[in-house]
This record gives structure tokens, C-alpha cells and sequence, in this order.
């Protein structure tokens, strides 16, 4: 989450009368993530998330979220529903930008998971996996294998943000596009359930949130970006193994890999890791000076991805 472009006051208030969620009391800025402009909005009906989209994501894409939200949360998976206004439009546009108000959910994003932690989210993505299998639409995954050396090419000078990466990448990406698996069970995944992305409460999980790179793609590779998101320090240099095991281990109480996909988890990991060192090299080079937002660091994942390198990277699957 993040806020790039900042809404007038009148412009707010007349959006906020097109639904049956009371009047305005306050709007803040979230300065979270790097993806969309978000507000903690706050009506005399509740607390809401007000929702501005930019950057990539596609305006046509977003009737695929609502009706995904809509189909997870009508299969008990804790998700944000988008609100409908009094004409049962979802999708809105205030400052120049399509705009979603969407259920806020209680719960706070761990920034030191525990196995514990790990585990509850390790189910919660094995039981959205189930209920997603079904759902009837479909999206190419713009983050996927597919487009990664595009997101290379479109950095720049990979070496200016960090010394010998461009080699680096480029033996991976060759690496990778070689490799790539082609028949494991696929539907549409989350591909960015981070720390950040989930609501807790304790040990229970509240929500998963912002579906906005949600496509259709592999399922193990899902638990693959969980993996890289939730078990590792905070440099990227160390896998904590009670963590793995407890996601691993949680994810295996909804659903049973199959052993092809078993076998595939480390490379799938280093596509993980390759994706998101990839991304956040880009962000990290062309986020404006004025946004009020956090650049992350994206070295922590070149050191997962030389982790998932190793020749002892399955272990780090086991439940």
C-alpha cells in the first residue's frame, strides 16, 4: 500500500454519498507497499479502505478481483469484500483514477512471524487454494516467468542498484526459462501473500488482502512466494526451519502436494526470489521522490535466491 495521487475533500464526500456507509469523518493516507494509493477511510457507518488504482494494475482487470473476492469470501475464506454502492457499482473513479471502497478487516500484519503464525497461514493458503480451484475466471500472471526479463530490461542498469547483478540475472533467467515447469496443477493464486498481506490476531488469521497480482498459475508456485515471504530473516540469510516446517506443514493439512510438485518447489522458489529481486530493483529505481511510500530493499532476495541456488534446497520444503 501507498499513496501516489491525494483526493479532494469535496471529491471524497461525493463518492462516499453514493453508498449507504454514513459520511466522512476522516481519510489517511496509508504509506505501505508500493502498488496502489490506499486510505484508511473512516465514515459515521465504520471504518472502510479506500482503494486508488496505479501502476500495474490494469483498470480492466478489476472486475476479475471483485468477482474473485466475491467468490472466496462466499466460500469462507477470510478476504475484504469490495462494497457495492446503491446502484451495486463497485468500481468507481475519483482523481482521475479507478477507485475501490473496500470491508476493513481487524487484525495486524506480523513483522516477526512465529511457527505458529506460519502454520495458521500456511492453512489459510491451502483452504483459499481449494476454494479458488473453481472459480471460473481467469488472468495471465503479468508478474509471472513469462515477463521477468521485460522487468529486467525495463530497470535499467541493474549493476547500479546492486554491483554484478545484470550477470547474475541473466544466467538466471536463462536458468529458469529452461527449466520451467509446464503441467502442474494451476488456478488462480494470490502471488503476494507477504507478511504484509495478511491480517492476524494472535495465531488466527483474520485476512488476506490485496489480490491485486491474483492470476492464474501454478498453485506450488503460491506456496513457493509464501515460503520466500515468511520464513526467512529479515536479510534474506537465513531459513528458519521451524518456520518452513510449520507453513509447509499447515498448507499440508488443506491440500497434498502432488510429488511433481514437490519436486519443483526449489525451483519454483528461485523463480519466487528472481520475481520479487526483479521488482523491487525496478521499484527501487523509478518510485517518485514525492511518494509517500517505502522503497524495499530488494537484496534480502538476491540472498534467498542464492539460498534456493543451493544444492540443499529441498530440505527447506519438509514439513
Amino acid at each position: 500500500m501507498a499513496v501516489y495521487t491525494h483526493v479532494d475533500t469535496d471529491d471524497l464526500a461525493a463518492l462516499v454519498a453514493r453508498y449507504d456507509i454514513g459520511t466522512v469523518r476522516s481519510c489517511k493516507g496509508i504509506a505501505e507497499g508500493v502498488e496502489n494509493s490506499n486510505f484508511l477511510l473512516e465514515t459515521s457507518g465504520g471504518r472502510f479502505i479506500l482503494t486508488l488504482y496505479e501502476k500495474r494494475v490494469q483498470v480492466g482487470d478489476l472486475p476479475f478481483f471483485v468477482d474473485l473476492l466475491d467468490h472466496l469470501a462466499g466460500r469462507d475464506c477470510p478476504v475484504p469484500a469490495m462494497i457495492h454502492d446503491r446502484d451495486g457499482v463497485a468500481i468507481q473513479r475519483i482523481a482521475g483514477r479507478a477507485a475501490c471502497i473496500i470491508q476493513f478487516l481487524p487484525g495486524i500484519s506480523p513483522s516477526h512471524p512465529t511457527p505458529d503464525q506460519c502454520e495458521a497461514v500456511g492453512a489459510a493458503l491451502g483452504a483459499m487454494h481449494r476454494a479458488a480451484a473453481d472459480f471460473p475466471g481467469g488472468r495471465e500472471n503479468s508478474m509471472g516467468h513469462r515477463h521477468w526479463r521485460a522487468i529486467a530490461e525495463a530497470t535499467g542498469d541493474l549493476d547500479a542498484v546492486i554491483s554484478g547483478l545484470q550477470d547474475l540475472v541473466d544466467a538466471e533467467l536463462a536458468f529458469l526459462n529452461a527449466h520451467w515447469p509446464a503441467d502442474l496443477p494451476a488456478h488462480v493464486i494470490h502471488a503476494d501473500l507477504f507478511p504484509d498481506n495478511v491480517l492476524m490476531l494472535g495465531e488466527r488469521v483474520t485476512g488476506l488482502i490485496d489480490f491485486y497480482f491474483a492470476a492464474s498459475d501454478f498453485r506450488a508456485y503460491d506456496v513457493a512466494v509464501t515460503h520466500a515471504a515468511w520464513t526467512f530473516s529479515d536479510d534474506g540469510r537465513h531459513c528458519d526451519p521451524a518456520r518452513a516446517q510449520a507453513l509447509m506443514r499447515g498448507y499440508a493439512r488443506e491440500i497434498a502436494l502432488t510429488e511433481a510438485e514437490v519436486a519443483a518447489l526449489p525451483l519454483l522458489a528461485r523463480g519466487a526470489a528472481l520475481r520479487f529481486l526483479l521488482t523491487r530493483a525496478h521499484d527501487w529505481v523509478h518510485t517518485p521522490a514525492d511518494a509517500l511510500v517505502t522503497r524495499k530493499d530488494p537484496a534480502p532476495f538476491l540472498a534467498r535466491l542464492r539460498r534456493y541456488q543451493a544444492s540443499n534446497a529441498a530440505a527447506l520444503f519438509a514439513a
